[in-house]
């Protein structure tokens, strides 16, 4: 596993710009560290992690094409608010590119934009922590962390219910899937959440 990891460790390195780099070193130093507390093994956090902005490479038109092209447009959002797209971008080239099997890394590396109800462990952990990993710094963070370290479905609820204040706070489109993230963790149906 350890191999895998600095392949795709190396791969982020040359696709992605610095700065983006950087946040996704970020995610994975914050997901490996809380992995063994949530019972998430810490290659497979590790795996996410690196792999979970891949497609960030590409334009939003260029995401926008792969996606229609890979039949992964799922709501009319989808197209509306194209920033929400790279996760299942990424994973399809996981996939179909790389060869990963894992279903678990695959959905966390699609969902961790919008969520989705009944997320797993590993999908909350990888949510959340690229919303609050140690680069991050905006007002509220640090409850946000606080949160998360205490209990993963209680923090990835506020990492949630965060993007939801921020987006009506911005005027911004609101994407179903968030709605339907929110809604699950709220009504306690998330899985087996730490």
């Amino acid at each position: 596993m350890n191999d895998r990891l600095e392949y795709f460790r190396t791969l982020a390195s040359q696709k992605l710009p610095l700065e983006r780099f950087q946040h996704t070193l970020g995610v994975e130093a914050l997901a490996v560290e809380l992995a063994p507390r949530f019972g998430v093994k810490e290659g497979d956090a590790g795996l996410a992690a690196l792999t979970h902005d891949l497609a960030k490479e590409y334009t939003y038109l260029e995401q926008l094409k792969k996606a229609r092209e890979w039949n992964l447009i799922l709501y009319p959002e989808d197209m509306e608010i194209p920033q929400v797209i790279h996760g299942r971008v990424a994973a399809y080239m996981l996939r179909n590119l790389y060869a990963i099997k894992n279903e678990d890394v695959l959905n966390a590396v699609a969902n961790h934009t919008l969520g989705r109800p009944g997320m797993s462990p590993l999908e909350m952990l990888i949510y959340s922590a690229d919303l609050m990993e140690p680069g991050r710094n905006f007002p509220g963070v640090d409850k946000l962390r606080q949160k998360l370290y205490h209990d993963l479905k209680t923090g990835t609820l506020a990492c949630v219910e965060h993007t939801l204040y921020y987006l009506k706070e911005n005027n911004k489109p609101i994407h179903p899937l968030t709605i339907l993230t929110y809604e699950d963790l709220k009504n306690g149906k998330a899985s087996k959440g730490g």
